[in-house]
This record gives C-alpha cells, sequence and structure tokens, in this order.
C-alpha cells in the first residue's frame, strides 16, 4: 500500500450551489497533480451515528418509507443530532429516539466514510448492549416508523435476500463479526 499524505488535488475555487437544512452541495474547481483542471460536486451531510442493538443472539431493526429510493427499509438505527457534544452522546439519543431502547453499554466499532466519493460524510458505528425498553421519542419525520427483533440468523437471511439493502447497516455487521462480537449478548 501507498501512503500519501496530504492532498493531491488542489482547491481553486468553491461555491455552494444549493443549501437546505439537511445538506448542501458545492461545486469545487480543482487541479488534478498533472496541472488539468475540473470539477467536483460534493455534497456535505453532518456526521452520524449507527447503532447496533444487540441481545439475545438476535438485533433490533426500524423500518421506515425512505422517499429516495421509493421503498420502505430495514437498517440499524441509526442519525445525527445536532450540536451533539460526541459520536457516543448522538448513539445514545439515536437509539432512545428510534426504539425507545436504553443501552448501558456502547461499544464503538469503527468510524466509515459514507459514499466519499461525493461525500465528506463519515459514521460512527456502536454495539449497544445491556438493553432496556422504553417509549420512543421520535421525530416527526419518523412518524411511520417501526421496529422489531429478529434473531441473527434472519438477520443474515434479510441481507442475503435483499431485505435489508441500508450499505451502512450491512458494514456495521460486517465490523461486528470482523471484531468477533456477534455472539454477546
Amino acid at each position: 500500500m501507498t501512503d500519501v499524505s496530504g492532498p493531491t488535488i488542489r482547491t481553486l475555487d468553491s461555491m455552494v450551489v444549493y443549501t437546505n437544512p439537511w445538506i448542501s452541495v458545492r461545486e469545487d474547481r480543482i487541479e488534478r497533480p498533472d496541472g488539468s483542471h475540473g470539477i467536483y460536486g460534493v455534497v456535505d451531510i453532518p456526521d452520524f451515528a449507527l447503532i447496533v442493538p444487540m441481545e439475545n443472539d438476535g438485533f433490533h431493526l426500524v423500518e421506515e418509507y425512505r422517499y429516495p429510493v421509493r421503498r420502505r427499509t430495514w437498517n440499524f438505527p441509526q442519525g445525527g443530532v445536532k450540536d451533539s457534544p460526541s459520536p457516543l452522546v448522538t448513539a445514545h439519543t439515536e437509539l432512545t429516539q428510534e426504539t425507545g431502547l436504553r443501552a448501558t453499554s456502547m461499544t464503538h466499532l469503527g468510524r466509515l466514510d459514507n459514499a466519499h466519493g461525493t461525500s465528506g460524510q463519515n459514521y460512527d458505528i456502536f454495539l449497544a448492549t445491556g438493553l432496556s425498553a422504553g417509549a420512543h421519542e421520535r421525530e416527526h419525520t419518523e412518524q411511520d416508523m417501526r421496529q422489531t427483533w429478529v434473531p441473527r440468523t434472519e438477520l443474515e437471511q434479510m441481507i442475503v435476500n435483499g431485505a435489508i439493502t441500508d450499505s451502512n447497516s450491512i458494514a456495521a455487521y460486517a465490523m461486528l463479526l470482523l471484531r468477533g462480537l456477534a455472539r454477546q449478548t
């Protein structure tokens, strides 16, 4: 592997072409190492946390309608909290908001890039254990969300048969497996 430190593409100028409360899109004029010029369209989105709530050799999932793909999808709880002091606080908040679950333990599994070809957004993955049930605190935009618990074998089948297509959830499960934590409760 070659380690290249520092940017190899120089930004000549940058202009925001669209913004709303959740994202902004900018167009950067760039210069490549060979001196040629080009543009990059970059989507700026705040970082988020993804939580893998695990108990009894199974996992809690949430499902909601995802407008961009025009269908309901299953995934692990995830989201961002504006002005959150840390990814850990975000993870606890999102878990409670979306599922009502509270975790006595949050283990950081890793930090990944999300769509690194178009965005600088990152996400932190946490394993939530020691779960206790409570009332969810969903945002208005999550009004159609539902949740369920599935055994580990069913989760894996859902990934294989395309019932779970959220790449972040699948990557989080891979991190859990690679760390050897999939069977702990």
